[in-house]
């Protein structure tokens, strides 16, 4: 059963940066592409990075490319988001998933293993 547990979440300011984190257990690392995602409220659930397991490549939604960076300990089972120069349109509840699309193709969003963790709230204040 995979599950996930995401860390680091917290209140900041415009222009701060944060580094969340999310751990995996129940899955082979190498089986997955690794994706964040995050939901505004009142709004659904969207894909903003991707981190294809093999290659190393990486995708990012537009709104984020530039500012935010996906990485991975593999020692850890563990990927990290690193968010510079936040935004108040960045508040958001933040997930991760496993992803089957190894490579972060197309709607990778869509191709997701497993359910949902707890997530980590982001709140970024003007």
């Amino acid at each position: 059963q995979i599950q996930m547990v995401e860390s680091g979440g917290d209140l900041v300011q415009a222009g701060d940066s944060l580094r969340l984190s999310c751990t995996f257990s129940g899955i082979n690392a190498a089986d997955f592409a690794r994706g964040w995602f995050r939901q505004a409220p009142g709004k659904e659930r969207e894909g903003i990075s991707c981190l294809a397991f093999h290659s190393g490549n990486t995708v990012y939604q537009e709104s984020v490319e530039g500012r935010f960076t996906i990485s991975r300990d593999d020692a850890k089972n563990t990927i990290y988001l690193q968010m510079n120069n936040l935004k108040p349109e960045d508040t958001a509840m933040y997930y991760c998933a496993a992803i089957t699309r190894l490579d972060c193709r197309g709607s990778w969003w869509d191709h997701r293993a497993g359910g949902w963790g707890p997530g980590t709230q982001v709140t970024v204040s003007s």
